[in-house]
C-alpha cells in the first residue's frame, strides 16, 4: 500500500494504522502473537481487498461470488456488503469517495474484545 504506519498499543492487542497516499486508512488489529485478527478501513477509495485479507481473500471471493448473479457482476464498493461466514465476517458501507468497512476472524478475537471496537 506504500503507507505510513503508526502503532497503537492496547491491553491485549495492537492497532497498526496505515495511511495510503490516496488517503485511505487501514487499521490492522494484531494479537501479541503477531496474528492479524481484524482489519478496518475508511477513506475515499476502497482498499485492495486481496492485500488486506491475505489468506482469507479466497473465502471472501467465494462468498462474494455466491452472492452475485450473472446479471449483477461483483459490485464491491458500490453497495453495502455483509458477509457472515463461519471463519470470516466482512462488513462494508459507503458511497463514492466515502468507503468504510471491517473484516474479522471471530475465533481469533481476544476474549475481552467487542466487535464494536473494530472501527
Amino acid at each position: 500500500m506504500n503507507a505510513r504506519v503508526q502503532v497503537f498499543e492496547h491491553d491485549s492487542y495492537e492497532i497498526h494504522e496505515m495511511q495510503a497516499p490516496g488517503g485511505t486508512v487501514v487499521d490492522e488489529y494484531v494479537s501479541p502473537e503477531g496474528k492479524v485478527f481484524a482489519v478496518s478501513w475508511h477513506g475515499q477509495f476502497p482498499p485492495p481487498m486481496q492485500q488486506i485479507l491475505g489468506a482469507y481473500f479466497q473465502e471472501y471471493s467465494a462468498a462474494l461470488q455466491a452472492r452475485s448473479s450473472k446479471a449483477q457482476p461483483k459490485l464491491y464498493g458500490h453497495r453495502p456488503l455483509n458477509i457472515q461466514e463461519q471463519g470470516l465476517v466482512v462488513e462494508t458501507s459507503g458511497h463514492m469517495r466515502a468507503h468504510s468497512g471491517r473484516a474479522y476472524i471471530p475465533d481469533l478475537l481476544p476474549p475481552a474484545m467487542k466487535v464494536d471496537q473494530i472501527q
